[in-house]
C-alpha cells in the first residue's frame, strides 16, 4: 500500500478538517493506533463522553477507517488495513490542521 491514496486524503480532510468533531476523531484514531479499545475505554482515556466517542466511532467505522471485533459493549475497535497503510497522510493532515500528535 505504497504511494498516495487520494480517496483517503479527501476523506480525512473532510472528517478531520471539514466537520465538527474533527479534533476528537483525530484523537480517537491516534489512541486506537497506539492500542485498540472499546468505546468505554476510549472515552475514559480521552476524557470524552461515551455518547460522543460512540458517535465518532460510528463515523470512522462507516468510512472504513476503523474495524470492529467482538460483540456489543465489548466490541473492540482497531485501525483498518487501509488506514494503517496510509498513516503518513493522517499525520500530514493533522500537522496542517494544527492537531496535536498524541496525548
Amino acid at each position: 500500500m505504497l504511494g498516495d491514496d487520494s480517496e483517503l486524503r479527501g476523506l480525512l480532510w473532510f472528517l478531520l478538517g471539514g466537520t465538527r468533531g474533527g479534533e476528537n476523531r483525530a484523537r480517537i484514531i491516534q489512541k486506537i493506533q497506539a492500542r485498540p479499545g472499546n468505546v468505554n475505554q476510549l472515552a475514559g482515556e480521552l476524557g470524552l463522553q461515551y455518547k460522543a466517542v460512540q458517535h465518532h466511532i460510528k463515523v470512522l467505522h462507516r468510512s472504513s477507517l476503523v474495524t470492529a471485533s467482538g460483540e456489543k459493549y465489548g466490541m473492540t475497535y482497531s485501525l483498518s488495513d487501509w488506514m494503517k497503510g496510509h498513516m503518513e497522510i493522517f499525520d500530514e493532515i493533522c500537522a496542517k490542521l494544527g492537531l496535536d500528535k498524541g496525548e
